[in-house]
């Protein structure tokens, strides 16, 4: 008999042909519909392999007239049996499941495939005529062997099992065990892969997980995942506890901090009594767990904005020694430095441009500082605030609510102003204004304007001009007015807010 004769018998005999169609349809139908990295085939290749490896064993001993050709057939049954059990496995679990949203585990995946596959060796070899009973009993000792030495691994596979099939822990949970912290992306036989947000991935044994303390981050029966977060900061007692919270606490209600949920609402709590300090905790709801540390440093510099609005601080330490001594003259320096730059913002801004230098120093003193952070908002169309803000630097957005719907009508940068009614005349806000980068502005307040208009209440009238001028120029130009037309509407304009602003202010006309 030739080499091909009994190459065609053997294939014939254990449907090799058919296995072989089978595998390319599996591979095929793998790369083309699983997910990447969800069904790996190198095992079933290996299977595959030993299988017409066997095959072709058989062949060439059966051509050359030898009886161990038969000792050849039996395993490559066998390995054939097994590599079909792997690849209804992958089309199974890696291509229909997946299709019709049905997600199973891994760890037992393997499980079913491993059992599926011990079922088919072993009915080949039980068909084939080997003593199965006399094999097992024979081997009882090895196995006992084999088994106390693979303990540890047996416990991991049992540990890996247990896990799944109770769901304390799945993928996508964020864990912490011992110093451990991260996100599970796989749970196999052996161990639990664990992503650290340093970039690492932590691989710990089952059997560790089922006898350490595991804590779940973000999870509670029946509600949505997010995780309390606090950050801490020192406040001298010069500022009242409550002023202090008041302060913190609205600017976190009013933010809109991305990865913060808004319910429950950010608080603020007084968590200690120190020797020269209040030490404050603000608690927030962290959405996205990966970024604990990005989202707790925008609210640490959310804080530092809130108080420095105030013109309250963060604590310094009592025992801190200051070797530098201000003189006089250097103190003086720096407030004059200050003070140009106030001054430099007023001049640039086109409500005060023209001012004399006297009349910028003397708004100047009554400004004050107040920065904003990305995300935060301003000021609220409806408030009542009797003041306006002056942009230095930064961009922000100017947002008008209509019939329930908020857009966006304007973008103002460095040199602009806001809120200029709410100083002057008193109403309420007409828009809300969010700071779209970090912004600093500064504040200037009704009773800091009122001293200004009682050292020169002409001062009314030079504002109520160039606001004029600004409002009707835009109307104008919407509706395409004649000069004659312009020019009378803006007299009318200006003596309008001039009496405003006048009776705002209680000024004599």
């Amino acid at each position: 008999m030739s080499f091909f004769d009994a190459l065609a018998g053997e294939v014939q005999s254990a449907r090799a042909h058919w296995l072989l169609l089978v595998f390319v349809v599996t591979v095929l139908a793998v790369r083309a519909l699983a997910r990447p990295g969800t069904v790996k085939l190198r095992a079933l290749v290996f299977f595959m392999v030993l299988h017409w490896a066997c095959l072709l064993t058989a062949s060439v001993l059966q051509a050359a007239g030898s009886e161990l050709a038969a000792q050849f057939q039996v395993p490559a049954v066998a390995l054939g049996g097994v590599g079909a059990c792997g690849m209804v496995g992958a089309l199974v679990f890696g291509v229909l499941l997946p299709r019709v949203k049905v997600v199973v585990p891994k760890i037992l995946q393997d499980v079913t495939v491993a059992i599926a596959s011990l079922v088919v060796g072993l009915s080949v070899l039980s068909h084939a005529g080997v003593n199965l009973s006399g094999l097992i009993a024979t081997s009882a000792v090895a196995t006992a062997i084999i088994g106390f030495s693979l303990q540890d691994v047996i416990g991991n596979v049992a540990g890996g099992l247990a896990l799944q099939l109770d769901t304390s822990l799945e993928v996508g949970d964020w864990v912490k065990v011992g110093d451990v912290s991260g996100k599970v992306t796989e749970i196999r036989w052996r161990y639990t892969a664990i992503e650290t947000r340093n970039w690492e991935t932590v691989l710990l044994p089952n059997t560790v997980l089922l006898k350490s303390q595991v804590t779940v981050l973000g999870r509670r029966a029946g509600q949505p995942s997010r995780w309390r977060r606090w950050v801490y900061f020192n406040v001298d007692y010069r500022f009242d506890p409550p002023d202090v919270i008041h302060c913190v606490t609205q600017a976190l209600h009013a933010a809109k901090l991305e990865r913060v949920s808004s319910e429950p609402l950010p608080s603020v709590v007084l968590m200690e009594l120190g020797e020269s300090y209040g030490r404050y905790a603000v608690r927030y709801w962290l959405t996205d767990f990966a970024a604990d540390d990005p989202t707790d440093s925008e609210v640490r510099a959310l804080i530092v904005s809130a108080l420095a609005r105030q013109g309250m601080r963060l604590s310094i330490p009592a025992h801190a020694i200051f070797v530098t001594e201000e003189s006089k003259d250097r103190e003086e320096e720096k407030l004059r430095k200050e003070l140009d730059k106030r001054q430099r913002v007023l001049a640039q801004s086109e409500l005060f441009k023209g001012l004399s230098p006297a009349e910028l120093e003397t708004l100047a003193k009554g400004l004050r500082f107040a920065p904003f952070r990305r995300g935060e908002v301003v000021t609220r169309q409806g408030a009542e605030a009797h003041w306006l803000y002056l942009v230095a630097e930064g961009q922000v957005a100017v947002k008008v609510a209509d019939q329930g719907v908020e857009r966006e009508v304007a973008q103002l940068g460095p040199n602009t102003f806001f809120g200029e009614m709410g100083l002057l005349t008193g109403e309420k806000r007409a828009a809300t204004v969010v700071a779209l980068t970090d912004v600093d502005c500064f504040r200037l307040e009704k009773d800091a304007f009122r001293e200004a208009l009682n050292h020169r209440p002409e001062l009314a009238a030079h504002v109520a001009k160039v606001l004029a001028e600004r409002r009707v120029g835009l109307e104008a130009a919407k509706e395409n007015l004649s000069q004659a037309a312009a020019l009378a509407r803006k007299a009318m304009a200006e003596a309008d807010l001039l009496g405003k602003i006048r009776g705002f202010f209680g000024l004599v006309a």
